[in-house]
């Protein structure tokens, strides 16, 4: 009897421990991907006025900002309900740890009266982002669900509706293209209708995910999907020939079928192509699923072979209390929360195609799932904000290094890729602060005239 109640144990036990070595390997493996990827090598050659090199010049080097794109949802800083110490407090918290946000230009909020689109409050966004030192992206151009498609625009014919959807684009675009220069064009495309069905429904209010007729795509075929994806990525690029043109989709973990229709519909698009140049990978459906490590490095990989950048769009996981699905077992707590994330991001980062992770909301007191924020309603940090923070402001930055400059003047470092500072400090004492930028696709090799000046 005692055999028959242990063996499952033990059976359970061994899947548990066996699933803890399938993570570390492919953890270990993201790791050394980040120190092969994610860094550059660099030389410094510091030379005096006269251009003559400066030996036993003391350099310390440290960074100040990444070229990596780790981003999350801003714009709760600009609800009304908040106080100016609030306003502060949030700001801080999100440049703390953030560099790069998604705007939301969807067409039913964006404009909910015809010819009145709210631009004015996009561009205090905007100046909150310059003023804050973070990189804004656009979302989204278009996409078939109700809030791409407002109410309004059903008074129309399908041809004049698709003309004042092609104006939309291009004044988006090219209205905004010196402060905006990357958008999602397209959302969801293989998961929502394609244009010219989701024109027939004119049932107004917000269909929910999964059962509302913008998602039930059963035999859609991607020749009805291509045609409008298609348009509106020549219509984004005519209005920027310069932007970045991202295409953004939801399930591509959880789910291969999607997956491999999603493969399909972009591997068609370059075939023809049309200006897509990079590949959105949405992180929350199923929302307590804890993504299988295989499977996330999968759909990586299989993305990978389209040769485009991939994005990280969405990703929130919980800390709601609601039991775990997928690959782990137990309940969505605040630690749980932490690990999971951790785990992605490094699995993430670690692989070389992508280009920007993207959390879904900042706080607990207005995310769109609950307690799927890095801070609570106080908006104070739970474990994950510490454990993001620890990663990518500590483990994933080159701070503190000293070097002594050679008889040639120079040093030579490894550090990952952004903006540093470097303070030089001469045999006197004096002290001499110049800035660098570390870019995989630029120079490494920095030439430093010191002028024995404080700067």
């Amino acid at each position: 009897m005692f055999l028959i109640c242990f063996v499952p144990a033990l059976l359970c036990f061994s899947q548990e421990e066996n699933k803890r070595q399938i993570e570390e390997k492919l953890l270990l493996e993201a790791k050394s991907n980040i120190e092969k990827h994610r860094k550059g090598n660099a030389q410094i050659t510091v030379l005096n006025a006269q251009g003559e090199p400066e030996s036993n010049m003391k350099i310390e080097i440290n960074q100040i900002s990444h070229d990596f794109l780790f981003g999350n949802l801003s714009e709760e800083v600009f609800r009304p309900e908040l106080t100016d110490s609030e306003r502060t407090k949030f700001t801080e918290m999100f440049t703390g740890l953030f560099n790069f946000t998604e705007l939301t230009v969807k067409w039913a909020p964006y404009e909910p009266q015809q010819g009145k689109p709210e631009w004015e409050k996009l561009q205090e966004k905007l100046d909150w982002c310059f003023a804050s030192g973070v990189v804004p992206k656009g979302h989204t151009l278009g996409w078939t669900h109700d809030a791409g498609t407002p109410e309004w625009l059903y008074h129309y014919s399908p041809e004049e509706a698709t003309q004042l959807y092609e104006a939309r684009i291009k004044n988006l675009v090219g209205g905004f293209r010196d402060q905006i220069t990357s958008w999602d064009v397209i959302n969801e495309p293989v998961t929502t209708i394609p244009w010219e069905l989701a024109l027939l429904d004119t049932v107004g209010g917000q269909n929910k995910i999964d059962d509302g007729i913008r998602y039930k795509v059963d035999g859609i075929t991607l020749n009805q999907t291509i045609p409008w994806v298609e348009n509106s990525y020549r219509w984004a690029y005519e209005a920027n020939p310069d932007g970045d043109f991202i295409i953004n989709e939801f399930y591509t973990i959880a789910k291969p079928e999607i997956r491999e229709k999603y493969f399909n519909l972009i591997t068609e698009l370059l075939q023809r192509e049309v200006p897509v140049t990079g590949i959105g990978i949405q992180g929350h459906e199923p929302r307590e699923m804890w993504f299988s490590p295989v499977e996330l490095v999968a759909t990586f990989d299989k993305f990978q072979e389209l040769g485009l950048p991939l994005h990280i769009t969405e990703f929130t996981p919980q800390s709601s209390g609601k039991t775990i699905t997928g690959w782990r077992e137990g309940v969505w707590t605040e630690e749980a929360q932490a690990e999971f994330a951790e785990q992605f991001y490094t699995l993430a980062f670690g692989h070389p195609a992508m280009a920007s992770i993207h959390w879904w909301g900042l706080s607990d007191r207005f995310i769109w799932l609950k307690s799927g924020g890095l801070i609570d309603r106080d908006f104070n940090p739970k474990p994950v904000y510490h454990r993001l923070k620890k990663l990518i402001k500590e483990d994933w930055m080159t701070k503190g290094l000293q070097l002594t400059s050679d008889q040639n003047g120079q040093v030579d470092f490894r550090g990952f890729f952004g903006k540093y500072e470097l303070t030089l400090t001469d045999s006197e004492g004096s002290i001499c602060k110049k800035e660098i930028h570390l870019n995989k696709n630029a120079s490494v090799e920095f030439v430093i005239v010191y002028d024995n000046q404080k700067n």
